[in-house]
């Protein structure tokens, strides 16, 4: 397997550079439309089962204040 590396920026500007990169992923943005798609349903809780979280985890995560502890 080949390695490639750039070591001076004269190099990178014979790639293209920056702007002709910038232009080639402008071009691309339609490309990489990606189709909406419905959220899963819910689980219900009675559902859920076997999950056990270690209590050092739960306090850590309590105590985090954008998790609401």
């Amino acid at each position: 397997m080949q390695k490639h590396s750039v070591t001076s920026s004269a190099r990178a500007e014979q790639d293209g550079g920056l702007e002709e990169l910038r232009g080639d992923c402008a071009r691309m943005v339609p490309h990489w439309a990606v189709p909406a798609e419905s959220a899963p349903a819910p689980v219900p809780v009675s559902l859920i089962h076997g999950v056990t979280v270690p209590p050092a985890s739960a306090r850590l995560v309590g105590a985090m204040s954008e998790y609401g502890g």
